[in-house]
């Protein structure tokens, strides 16, 4: 599932992001989901219905905002890593000033930051009508030759390790695309 949502475009009050990174998360078969130990209050989103949005803190830091896609009652998520600014960009330069343009939504944090996204956000839903949220597919699959897979970012640990989840999906040679960095024990 997390592969259809390259090429996709997410559309937030005026801005609008070409998707070109992200990871997909499986609940209780997937230790490094926030839904692996069960639902509570912070996860209970991610517990469908799909199509919203879950909304958290990364660090205490950053807002990061995956994408349900599994069936009501069952964690799947997809995180929004990063993303080419196709519209809005005097809204994202005025959230993120003397940023290059590769930049602006490369790495989840900043994504959240270049979409105005914040923690009243957790729960929207970003398909259907009359909400300031879509999530468009692409007008045309993005070609297999143009996607690479592999571990996702920062995860350590069982459901870490990229041969047993490679669960990381990104457009090949996009510079919007952020860095890897392995997770740390």
């Amino acid at each position: 599932m997390a592969r259809t949502f390259l090429g996709a475009h997410l559309v937030v009050d005026g801005v609008t992001l070409r998707l070109t990174e992200v990871e997909a998360y499986h609940g209780s078969l997937d230790p490094g989901s926030h839904g692996y130990r069960g639902m509570t209050p912070r996860t209970e989103v991610m517990f469908g219905p799909p199509g919203h949005l879950y909304v958290y803190r990364s660090y205490g830091i950053h807002w990061c905002a995956n994408v349900v896609c599994g069936a009501t009652g069952e964690c799947a998520a997809v995180l929004l890593r990063a993303g080419e600014v196709v519209a809005g960009h005097d809204l994202v330069t005025a959230r993120r000033p003397d940023v290059r343009e590769r930049d602006l939504a490369r790495g989840p944090g900043r994504l959240t930051k270049a979409l105005g996204l914040t923690g009243d956000d957790n729960g929207a839903s970003v398909v259907g009508g009359g909400t300031p949220f879509a999530l468009h597919a692409p007008s045309e699959p993005v070609p297999d030759a143009l996607v690479r897979t592999g571990p996702r970012v920062g995860v350590s640990g069982p459901g870490g390790d990229g041969a047993a989840h490679p669960w990381r999906y990104w457009l090949d040679g996009d510079p919007s695309v952020s860095p890897y960095r392995p997770g740390r024990r």
